[in-house]
């Protein structure tokens, strides 16, 4: 089977490398020459633990492919994934699909043969039938199947998401694209993995109700967080106990300083979109988004009272992407309180270490010193914000720390060190989001 992705952002190009070591033969194809030309020699974009191997291995036994020439692999494709951008539109919060009506245009143009074309970007329910609208008006309703296929892909896990995933969605209204891919995903078959056929619409409408009930699972632990702040009680053993039940589960029940990342923002927006498009009122998402808003920055604002409380005028952050093993930093809770920061008190020296994200921070040109050597970050600095749960913070030797430092607080946004008794008792001051 050939494979046709369009679109090399993280689904695309997670995505074809994965279908590739399926065995199937997959392109590709961007406008971005320069991006293009580096993915054919095995430079990867972004940082995805195990993708680096998994891309240049396929290059290497000639499965995986790399163009800006759509036409060139068009007319020898038999599925052809849709992984462009849908940002949320400026000034209402609806997903934009003009990246999505572009592709399907440039495809229409120039098609011959029958293909099912398949939408992997997060898109609002009903737009697998806009497409094919679309694509009757341009005269290749013949040609072309419409169906839906959402992506699941949590970033620094990707690769086993896509290898080992809890279930596949396969949205389509006819037998040819149901058959197809099904065929497609056959060889997760050995893994048991289920195969939720279902309509276009009610896949579209999947992947937004999950996103969306994730981020509120997150935000309900970020609230009982802030409880637990005011009243003295352990959050730690809260989310143990409540992860033990398996109506529950543990995933995503860790308290922090709120969701960010590229998909969560942008899908609970849209979510509560869509539902006002219908007339209906989304309460719990709208009421997530606002509190998620909110989490935010009452924590900058508390850090900026230990701050004045302390006299503190340099701070080191600990991680500025948005979680760990990801060097995304969309919608990061790290880039927001800096930016807090310095807006309430440009005197403030602020430095920053992070494994990867550090290249994408420099583009947003903030005012930051940056540390590539975790150790060196450390000297003279006089308060230490643990912003990003890299496992490299969770070994920090607080004794070679606390005689670097000039001064000694921390505060602890992740809550890695709230169980450790013995960081008092080295001399610092130790603040979390729950330790008051």
């Amino acid at each position: 089977m050939n494979i046709l992705i369009i679109g090399t952002g993280y689904v695309g190009l997670v995505s074809g490398t994965c279908f590739s070591e399926f065995g199937y033969k997959v392109t590709c194809v961007d406008h971005d020459s320069n991006k293009i030309k580096n993915l054919k020699k095995g430079i990867i974009p972004i940082y995805e633990p195990g993708l680096n191997e998994l891309v240049n291995k396929n290059l290497n036994n000639k499965n995986l492919n790399f163009d800006t020439n759509l036409n060139k692999y068009l007319n020898k494709s038999d599925c052809v994934f849709l992984a462009v951008g849908t940002p949320s539109r400026r000034g209402d919060g609806h997903a934009d699909l003009k990246f999505i009506f572009r592709a399907v245009e440039e495809i229409c143009l120039n098609l011959k043969k029958k293909i099912v074309l398949v939408t992997k970007s997060t898109v609002p329910v009903g737009t697998a039938k806009k497409i094919k609208e679309l694509i009757k008006k341009l005269n290749k309703e013949d040609l072309v199947c419409v169906a839906s296929n959402p992506e699941f892909l949590r970033e620094g896990s990707a690769i086993n998401d896509f290898l080992r995933p809890d279930r596949v969605v396969i949205g389509t209204n006819d037998q040819h694209s149901k058959k197809l891919l099904n065929k497609l995903y056959s060889p997760l078959n050995i893994r048991q993995v289920p195969m939720v056929n279902t309509d276009t619409e009610t896949s579209e409408l999947i992947k937004y109700a999950s996103n969306s009930f994730l981020a509120t699972k997150i935000t309900f632990i970020n609230e009982i967080a802030r409880f637990c702040k005011k009243t003295g009680t352990n959050i730690n053993d809260v989310s143990r106990a409540m992860g033990l039940d398996k109506r529950i589960g543990p995933k995503f029940l860790h308290s922090g300083p709120g969701y960010g990342g590229s998909c969560f923002p942008k899908d609970t927006l849209a979510m509560s979109k869509i539902f006002k498009d219908k007339k209906i009122r989304f309460n719990i998402v709208d009421t997530v988004i606002k509190t998620n808003n909110k989490i935010k920055e009452d924590l900058s604002k508390d850090i900026l009272k230990v701050i004045r409380a302390n006299k503190v005028n340099k701070i080191l952050f600990l991680g500025l992407s948005f979680k760990p093993e990801t060097d995304d930093i969309r919608e990061s809770s790290s880039i927001f309180i800096i930016n807090y920061l310095i807006k309430k008190n440009k005197n403030l020296i602020i430095s920053a270490h992070d494994p990867v994200a550090i290249p994408n921070c420099k583009k947003e040109k903030l005012k930051v010193n940056y540390y590539t050597d975790l150790e060196k970050s450390f000297q003279k600095q006089e308060m230490v914000i643990i912003a990003t749960e890299w496992n490299i913070y969770r070994s920090i030797n607080f004794e070679n720390l606390y005689k670097e430092m000039n001064s000694n607080i921390i505060y602890d946004l992740r809550n890695i060190y709230s169980s450790n008794k013995e960081i008092p008792k080295i001399g610092f001051k130790y603040y979390s989001i729950t330790s008051k």
